[in-house]
């Protein structure tokens, strides 16, 4: 009944071919526009998950409370010394803050005035100790650059140093770092090739490094979200101020963009030309293979056709349906492709094999409803049960697969519809010829003998693989972190590669909203305790302890520094004469001792380079100079700053700060940093569920990431139940059989069970972006096996014979060059979704063509 009113509606069109054709390019024109001006694509992970989760809505909330942490782009700046880096911080921050044109703001997170002042406070007190003796012991050394702030000054010190030496008085191991550096420098600018000195690495010593090898300048754009590229003119404009400043001119200085609006950018740039890519590749290639099933061009641009309708068809029924398109519903356009070959294929090759009274006009037409109502069933029950596979997802939290089952789904109807509508007609139009028996594969005949004869055998092996599928299924790994699909090539992954250096700028923090700055300190103090935490920051974080034990140390190191670095009137600059005077007495006097020196001490290197620096041309002697002297003035500003240092608390801290970690209704944020970074999924997880032990509450990238992977298997788990109920009901209702449509299930279990042995032993790891494999292994799995065994009750005796057999396999052909275009993807998570798709395609066309033929049951004529 149901191959009656689908052939009847084939022969209505085919009738009126030119009609259904215009009608069907009017609806595409349509649908087209529709999807070019209303359908977009977002590459925000974090609304791939539905608002219903409750970790998802704590982290909505966050954004909305703390926006000045949201949609950031980040200038990672990398230099030799630390000076010229926080040089092109500062002129880069100031230049983005004046640009209202392309940024909210932009300020220097690391050099906030009030940390700066109170830097010495924030060491621990046996650290300071140690660093305010090593300034005293300098002191006498201090108190001539602040005299003499240049190159004449250093050359002063030294030569005290070499009177100290020469009078047995001066012990020059403390001062071998200064000293090295000194003489490193020395000889590049005796060289002609003079190196700027970093004086705070000279002065603090180790302690300029804790701060991190990378200065940064933290900027919120403002996005234009009509562009491809929402932060596209901000991070030009970024660029642009980088590239105008002197240091990174002469390429002393880099500028590394980061940040989640440049990773989004990069990310969207990455997909979407892999996806144009596959797609054309994938139309060009399927033709050739659409040519090699079908034999004729008069098929093939008809097939060709119907697809691209039927394209543009979906198309706009996303654009209507859900408006903007995420990182995996951006592939429907592929995965349709994938698919509805399938049903032109099927319909075309047996058309083909219809035979054809030359001399009978309406021979085309019979010969169209008669392959309508041979295929048209099949391929119906094919498309409701793919279709109900890709529903499945719809109601699931998982939104970005929701999205592309929601879309798929109907997108399998809109391809039923033109297979048994528009491709008619086309073909009607085009008249390929027919009678061609070939179509099926007559030597697969024996083969077709042989499984039937070895059938037990088969199954036999067929089971053992099953089970070890099933012993593997606990293997799998799901790995739901965003940033193990980005390409790690690009310029923001490799910057936040940089940024994970610091434990403080981790991209796995986690925060937590308290009642108050109490609860807030209480909460801290637990975090902090839990194993992988490196420090739980509140506002509290930003008030030295410990101040009455420090204050009186630093306050008595600066009652013996402050009077000589504090002087009203330093000398002015030199000039070439004087530096030259200077070099050359400091030079003779550093000879005089050198017999006093070991072997290998840097006095004798400082004083070879000082000979031959004091025969040096006036330009050399001058940009020595400069060289040597040129980030001195700001570190003894810096060191005398920070001598004044005064008690703090709470209401000192500046707004600037505080507003990042403190609410006006007085709801306070803790900001929790890891100890590094998580290569492997299995330690994040152990990671965020220390932190939700202490409080469940707890929210932030690091608790998005788990709970997100949990709600995508969960959200999986739910549907792939949902699918196999809804494609077994639609089975048993048109196949009428609970046998008949166990032999459709059951090879579609274990086509799944061989991608989860090939997934556990290559191995290949489960992301959200390859995820969609289950849908699509339903799907194609489904269709091809209804073929087969819907033959099969039709009394085809030979399945791998027929010309089913010779579509599955150009649809499988077809679908898999679509998928192993996403293969070659530059984005490692589209590369991923296309090694999956194609190894669950091979193991579903094994299932199909060997596992199902000695699967179904022996019937009368196959003895015969």
């Amino acid at each position: 009944m149901l191959s009656t009113y689908i052939s009847r509606l084939t022969s209505f069109c085919v009738r009126h071919a030119f009609a259904v054709i215009a009608l069907f390019m009017v609806l595409s024109v349509a649908a087209g526009y529709a999807g070019v001006n209303f359908l977009g694509v977002t590459t925000d992970t974090s609304k791939m998950l539905s608002d219903r989760l409750a970790w998802k809505q704590r982290s909505d909330e966050m954004g909305r409370l703390f926006p000045q942490k949201e949609g950031l782009l980040v200038a990672v700046i990398e230099a030799d010394i630390p000076e010229k880096g926080q040089a092109v911080a500062q002129i880069l921050a100031g230049r983005l803050s004046a640009d209202h044109k392309n940024f909210e703001f932009a300020n220097r997170p690391d050099a906030d005035p009030y940390l700066m002042r109170n830097g010495l406070l924030f060491l621990q007190a046996p650290v300071l100790e140690q660093v305010l003796d090593q300034t005293i012991s300098a002191q006498p050394f201090l108190a001539a650059l602040a005299q003499d702030p240049s190159a004449r000054g250093l050359f002063s010190s030294l030569s005290l140093v070499a009177q100290g030496v020469k009078l047995g008085q001066a012990d020059l191991k403390g001062f071998q770092a200064p000293l090295e550096g000194f003489a490193k420098n020395l000889e590049s600018a005796a060289a002609g090739k003079p190196q700027a000195l970093s004086w705070e690495r000279l002065l603090g010593g180790e302690l300029a490094d804790m701060a991190g090898r990378y200065q940064f300048v933290v900027t919120k754009p403002k996005l234009d979200f009509g562009s491809l590229q929402p932060g596209g003119n901000a991070a030009k404009a970024m660029r642009d101020a980088a590239n105008s400043i002197e240091f990174v001119q002469n390429g002393q200085v880099k500028v590394h963009l980061t940040g989640q609006v440049q990773l989004d950018d990069e990310e969207f740039a990455t997909v979407a030309e892999g996806m144009v890519a596959g797609l054309i590749g994938s139309l060009l290639l399927v033709t050739l293979w659409l040519f090699a099933a079908v034999h004729s061009w008069r098929v093939v641009v008809p097939i060709v056709l119907t697809l691209i309708v039927g394209l543009l068809l979906t198309t706009g029924f996303a654009a209507v349906a859900v408006g903007t398109l995420n990182l995996i519903s951006v592939a429907f356009a592929i995965l349709f492709v994938g698919i509805a070959v399938d049903f032109a294929i099927q319909f075309s090759v047996r058309f083909r094999a219809q035979s054809e009274d030359e001399n009978d006009p309406q021979g085309g037409i019979r010969a169209l409803a008669a392959t309508a109502k041979e295929t048209g069933h099949q391929i119906l029950v094919a498309a409701l049960a793919t279709s109900a596979g890709f529903l499945a997802f719809t109601p699931t939290a998982f939104l970005g697969v929701a999205q592309l089952g929601l879309i798929a789904g109907v997108g399998m109807l809109v391809a039923f519809v033109c297979t048994t509508t528009f491709l008619p007609a086309l073909l009607r139009v085009f008249h390929p010829s027919l009678n061609c028996p070939s179509m099926g594969y007559a030597f697969m005949k024996p083969v077709d003998i042989w499984i039937r004869q070895k059938r037990k055998g088969f199954l036999f092996v067929f089971g053992l693989v099953a089970v070890f599928g099933l012993v593997l299924v606990p293997g799998l790994q799901f790995d739901g972190d965003p940033l193990h699909t980005k390409n790690p090539y690009s310029e923001g992954m490799k910057a936040l590669q940089m940024l994970m250096t610091n434990p403080t700028s981790s991209p796995y923090s986690a925060d937590l909203l308290v009642a108050d700055l109490d609860q807030a300190h209480k909460q801290a103090e637990r975090l902090a305790k839990v194993p992988g935490v490196h420090d739980a920051m509140w506002l509290g974080s930003f008030v030295p302890e410990d101040q009455k034990e420090k204050l009186p140390l630093i306050q008595d190191a600066a009652g013996i520094l402050l009077p000589t670095l504090i002087v009203p009137d330093p000398k002015p600059a030199p000039d070439a004469q004087a530096l030259r005077e200077s070099v050359r007495t400091t030079a003779a006097a550093l000879g005089e001792v050198l017999d006093k020196v070991p072997s290998d001490s840097p006095v004798r290197r400082i004083q070879a380079a000082l000979s031959k620096l004091a025969s040096a041309p006036d330009d050399i002697l001058m940009a020595a100079n400069k060289a040597l002297v040129e980030f001195l003035p700001p570190e003894l500003d810096q060191l005398r700053v920070m001598l004044q240092a005064k008690p703090v608390d709470l209401k000192d801290v500046p707004k600037s700060l505080a507003s990042g970690y403190i609410l006006p209704d007085g709801r306070a944020l803790v900001e929790v940093h890891p100890s590094g970074g998580f290569a492997q999924s299995k330690a994040l997880r152990k990671f965020v569920t220390g932190l939700q032990k202490v409080d469940p509450d707890i929210a932030g990238s690091a608790v998005d990431i788990v709970e997100s992977a949990r709600a995508i298997v969960k959200a999986f788990e739910q549907a792939a139940t949902a699918a196999i109920i809804m494609i077994a009901a639609i089975l048993c209702v048109s196949l009428r059989r609970i046998v008949d449509m166990l032999l459709v299930l059951a090879p579609l279990l274990l086509s799944a069970l061989m991608t989860v042995i090939l997934v556990v032993l290559l191995p290949e790891t489960l992301n959200f972006a390859n995820v969609i494999a289950l849908p699509l292994l339903l799907g194609v799995g489904v269709s091809f096996n209804i073929y087969f065994v819907m033959n099969w009750r039709d009394k085809v005796k030979y399945p791998l014979a027929s010309p089913t057999a010779r579509a599955v396999l150009f649809s499988a052909l077809t679908t898999s060059t679509a998928f192993g275009s996403l293969a070659l993807s530059h984005h490692p998570g589209t590369a991923s979704m296309g090694r999956l798709l194609l190894l669950s395609l091979g193991c579903t066309l094994v299932a199909t063509l060997i596992f199902v033929p000695a699967l179904l049951p022996k019937r009368d004529i196959d003895e015969r």
